[in-house]
């Protein structure tokens, strides 16, 4: 069975997924990656109150609000007609962001963080908190996952952060993904280092 999930996703939907189940996503989410997440901490979130940029505030709160973030430096290409596409899509590492993902977690109501290789204890305890999941994208399907961007709506921060690190906000259908940290404490990754903790003991000793 897959699940097929639409942003914004609901607090239901979240607690309804397990590790191991596959989901398709559809709808607007948005990459971010080192700079992005450091980005969001720094301006928005330890701080008093927002005082700087705060139209991009006012949009990101709409787009992470029950969304997505996507840890993804993309390769893109821009049309004639000014519009942006994306040309590779793969996931990139994302326990870079174990500092920052569950403070933006829990600011901006993210539900799904997606990228490879897992994450940490403290997003495994946002995710309970706040009701999201880590999602692992399909790593060297770059070309595969982006023929599941059927447009890129917007971009900030391109021109100050780079193409890689900048917010690319996309509209995505039947994006693939598994569920390998769920929102009741689960994680596979966890899972995989007790057993190769196991394994390494036996070889060992």
């Amino acid at each position: 069975m897959i699940h097929e999930l639409t942003f914004p996703i609901y607090d239901d939907e979240i607690t309804a997924l397990h590790v191991g189940d596959q989901v398709s996503l559809n709808g607007v989410m948005t990459t971010a990656r080192d700079t992005a997440h450091k980005f969001l901490v720094e301006t928005y979130i330890r701080t008093d109150e927002p005082k700087q940029e705060l139209e991009l505030y006012e949009e990101l709160k709409e787009i992470l609000g029950g969304g997505g973030i996507y840890h993804c430096g993309p390769v893109v290409a821009q049309n004639e007609d000014g519009s942006w596409r994306f040309v590779a899509a793969g996931p990139t590492t994302s326990i870079r962001e174990e500092v920052y993902e569950p403070e933006v977690i829990r600011h901006f109501n993210v539900k799904a963080v997606i990228g490879k290789g897992g994450m940490g204890p403290n997003t495994l305890r946002a995710n309970q908190e706040q009701k999201a999941v880590y999602l692992s994208a399909i790593g060297g399907a770059a070309s595969l996952i982006a023929d599941a961007v059927k447009e890129v709506v917007a971009v900030y921060k391109k021109d100050e952060f780079g193409v890689p690190e900048a917010f690319w906000v996309i509209r995505v259908e039947g994006f693939p993904a598994v569920v390998t940290m769920d929102a009741h404490g689960r994680s596979i990754h966890d899972d995989v280092e007790a057993e190769s903790k196991k394994q390494l003991t036996g070889l060992i000793g």
